[in-house]
């Protein structure tokens, strides 16, 4: 199913309800992810601070696959051999 994110708070909806769908606590989600209890309740709870790295540990920690929808254009460029290299 395809969710909408656009912003914090709804990323940590998503954590939660996956977490509290497969019936794993936090402490023990956190434990078998590999973040701290901490971090992973920040996440939930849509802090606005927390590190993309861990951020994207702790999805794909809880089978979470994360998606971008960007116009045809985007595409194309990402997809040109020519723009391979971090040009302006």
């Amino acid at each position: 199913m395809k969710i909408p994110i656009d912003n914090a708070a709804a990323i940590g909806k998503v954590v939660r309800a996956s977490r509290k769908a497969q019936k794993i606590r936090q402490d023990d989600a956190a434990g078998s992810i590999g973040v701290s209890e901490n971090f992973l309740g920040k996440i939930e709870r849509g802090s606005e601070s927390v590190q993309w790295g861990k951020l994207f540990q702790v999805l794909e920690g809880l089978g979470i696959r994360v998606m971008v929808d960007v116009p045809e254009s985007v595409a194309a460029y990402l997809h040109d051999p020519a723009n391979r290299k971090d040009k302006p």
